[in-house]
């Protein structure tokens, strides 16, 4: 696999804040290295351009997989996830009240939620413990 070029590393982790592009978890609130995702998976033709390579936690990595297209539930429509360079996160996604979980607000959203598993056991007991502490949820003035 062709390594992704320094620049190109240090342009998404800028635009990134240093965060999932999907669940908003900083890194560094993690014991964990962020991956370099690609939107669309190489498998189906995705390329190692700023466009397709988002940063994304090992969670959310390991959920989506190769996912190109997923079934709402609420509408039954074959939907495509999230994509960090070209959807906006508030659009798609809100904190629910006690800043714990997401809330997809659309079907892309839902779908995401969804096949990334945002809510999972892990996730929603660390934000408890960041909302606990005052560092969570992230504010969302950041432009995504």
């Amino acid at each position: 696999m062709p390594r992704v070029p320094k620049a190109l590393r240090q342009r998404i982790l800028h635009v990134a804040h240093g965060r999932c592009e999907y669940c908003f978890t900083p890194q560094e609130m993690t014991l964990a290295t962020f991956h370099l995702d690609h939107i669309i998976p190489k498998s189906a033709g995705g390329t190692t351009t700023f466009e397709n390579l988002c940063l994304s936690c090992p969670l959310c990595n390991q959920f989506k997989k190769d996912v190109l297209r997923a079934r709402d539930a609420d509408t039954g429509r074959l939907v495509r996830p999230f994509n960090p360079r070209r959807d906006q996160w508030r659009t798609h996604f809100r904190w629910s009240d006690d800043g714990t979980q997401i809330i997809g607000l659309t079907a892309r959203g839902r779908v995401t939620v969804a096949v990334l598993r945002l809510n999972n056991a892990i996730a929603l007991q660390a934000r408890s413990f960041w909302v606990a502490s005052g560092l969570h949820p992230p504010l969302l003035s950041l432009p995504v």
